[in-house]
């Protein structure tokens, strides 16, 4: 079983219910998944870099990659409907749990001058975004075979009902968040 999965049920879920007033185990927020995508706007003029991108992607996350399309025409980007522009990976179950190990302790500790993740970015309903400018963080690329720097979009969806309780949830899964001054 994933360590951070082990970790929430034998620590994080019985804290969350004392600090939150939960009388159930099922009613504590809880990890639904973790959806990665990458904006590729070069790929509108040369298809290498969709591909290399859809290579690195499924190297991080360990599926493969679903290319987005355009929905509309917008010709000062040079983009037509139905063009491929992006990529995303949506990460469930063990899967997520083992990504969410190697971006915790191996990935965002190699972001260059990095002081704490911004913990206003969320949603409003318990979810949360942040950004990545470069995918060679990541243990699994190889920093001298990479052709082209490429940032991601990394979006946790709890099942937490406010930002608060989702703030809380990933604080103890160990996210690295900026110190809020009270």
């Amino acid at each position: 079983m994933a360590r951070l999965k082990d970790l929430y049920h034998s620590k994080i879920t019985p804290e969350l219910a004392k600090e939150f007033g939960y009388k159930s185990r099922m009613a504590v927020p809880r990890m639904e998944k973790v959806v990665i995508s990458m904006g590729l706007g070069r790929a509108t003029q040369d298809k290498k870099f969709l591909e290399l991108a859809k290579k690195d992607l499924a190297m991080i996350t360990g599926q493969m990659p679903v290319a987005c399309k355009a929905k509309k025409s917008v010709s000062n980007f040079k983009v037509r409907e139905g063009q491929e522009t992006g990529l995303k990976v949506t990460v469930r179950g063990a899967r997520m749990y083992e990504f969410m190990d190697r971006l915790i302790s191996l990935a965002i500790p190699r972001v260059r001058d990095f002081r704490g993740l911004d913990d206003n970015s969320f949603d409003g309903r318990g979810n949360y975004s942040m950004g990545l400018a470069e995918q060679s963080v990541f243990p699994e690329i190889n920093a001298a075979k990479l052709e082209f720097q490429q940032g991601m979009n990394i979006t946790f969806v709890t099942t937490a009902k406010t930002d608060r309780e989702a703030l809380r949830l990933l604080q103890l899964f160990g996210m690295p968040f900026k110190r809020q001054e009270s």
